[in-house]
């Protein structure tokens, strides 16, 4: 489950976990777990809101965030 950071056109970007990467052709967005880059709740959801969807028309643009199985590298070692 790919974690993004999703900039919302005139609002604070949205931190939360999407089930795929949407495609060029998806007209919304759904997320899960909805928070603040810094973790905090969106001050305009409430409490107990798990998942969102947004038009994409409103999106500007999406970071994928790499989760901790994308950090690890295989490289190959020359002794």
């Amino acid at each position: 489950m790919p974690t993004l950071l999703v900039h919302i056109a005139n609002e604070d970007p949205v931190l939360g976990e999407a089930e795929m990467l949407p495609n060029p052709s998806d007209l919304t967005i759904k997320l899960k777990n909805p928070r603040r880059r810094d973790g905090k709740d969106l001050p305009y959801l409430q409490a107990s809101v798990t998942e969102v969807i947004w038009p994409m028309a409103r999106v500007t643009f999406i970071e994928i965030i790499p989760g901790e199985q994308d950090d690890e590298i295989i490289g190959f070692v020359r002794e």
